[in-house]
């Protein structure tokens, strides 16, 4: 019944991260919802202004928003929403997995952050988005505060991936410093019985027995024996 219980209890130890690290993921998921929100934020604001005039009617004005400019903006927005959520119920190696995405989204949020000022003429691009003929285009202008936003919001995702996984790394040691000594010694056996395993395994991979034990030769056996009888 006892070992049953400091199996209980190790097995929870492993599965359970210690108060740091569920702090450091609390940290990590408020930045990706205040990412969420700046990325839902950015893509309603105008980032290109487009001036046309066919020379028939008055000049018009049309504007492209975040999501018209940049159409993962929403999509992005959601993932990392769901990965707030997602890390709540993962941990260890798939939380490092899930870091990995954020911080592949936060490069790709970045990228759409820059987008705006790497591209050297938005008139053209901004022409094909909005369905107008180049040749009525008479003028443009680059909105900076939605691909600000977009670029602050990369920046809070790739701290919230660092800090995921930061938090997948002290996980294992942080449930190992509260083991009960009972629950050390089981965790211990059970690696020393792997170990002999795999040891094992090794030596039949090789071709030896595993159960011959190595002979020294006579003579050092002899000097042993007379030793000890000394």
């Amino acid at each position: 019944m006892r070992d049953r219980r400091v199996t209980t209890v190790a097995g929870m130890a492993d599965v359970q991260p210690g108060r740091p690290g569920r702090r450091t993921v609390r940290i990590a998921q408020a930045l990706l919802v205040v990412a969420a929100a700046g990325l839902s934020a950015a893509s309603r604001l105008t980032w290109v202004d487009l001036r046309t005039f066919d020379g028939l009617s008055p000049p018009k004005l049309v504007t492209l928003s975040g999501a018209e400019w940049s159409s993962a903006l929403a999509p992005l927005a959601l993932v990392l929403l769901a990965t707030a959520v997602a890390a709540l119920a993962v941990h260890g190696w798939p939380l490092r997995m899930l870091a990995l995405l954020v911080a592949v989204a936060s490069l790709a949020i970045g990228y759409l952050a820059i987008s705006l000022w790497v591209v050297p003429d938005v008139a053209v691009r901004g022409a094909d988005l909005a369905h107008v003929a180049v040749l009525t285009l008479v003028g443009s202008q680059r909105h900076y505060p939605g691909p600000m936003i977009t670029l602050a919001a990369a920046m809070c995702t790739l701290i919230g991936a660092v800090l995921l996984m930061r938090a997948a790394a002290s996980a294992h040691g942080t449930a190992t410093k509260y083991l009960t000594p009972a629950a050390r010694r089981s965790r211990a056996r059970r690696n020393e019985k792997t170990m002999s395993e795999r040891m094992i395994w090794d030596a039949l991979d090789e071709g030896e027995d595993p159960t011959d034990q190595p002979q020294e030769p006579d003579g050092e056996a002899r000097h042993e024996r007379d030793t000890e009888g000394r």
